[in-house]
């Protein structure tokens, strides 16, 4: 019963490792226009975890948030813009909220 205890207290503790960030952030070259953050848009919102997204044209940055315990793996965003004709330069997970990404933005500016 000790060792099922401890087991059990041993899986808990990793649970806050394993929550989804509130941010994905990807660097990507080959943001030039509307049209392109309005393409990017569409094709991550198609990802059934995405909540919300940000595409900055002047940073070359690509920002979004999932939905409550959702996830979409790195691989799968590379792959999406990849194939959309960007390169993704980096992919952070961030705790920062969408909205405190957009604000960070907009102050950058």
């Amino acid at each position: 019963m000790k060792h099922f205890t401890f087991v059990v207290l041993l899986a808990l503790s990793t649970l806050p490792n394993m929550v989804p960030a509130a941010t994905i952030e990807m660097d990507c070259n080959g943001l030039v226009c509307a049209f392109c953050a309005q393409g990017i848009e569409k094709k991550l919102r198609a990802f059934p975890a995405t909540a919300d997204v940000v595409v900055s044209l002047e940073k070359k940055l690509v920002a979004l948030s999932t939905k409550d315990g959702q996830d979409i793996p790195d691989d799968a965003l590379k792959n999406a813009l990849t194939d959309a004709g960007y390169t993704v330069k980096a992919i952070r997970r961030e705790d920062e909220s969408l909205d405190a990404v957009r604000d960070r933005l907009k102050n950058a500016k």
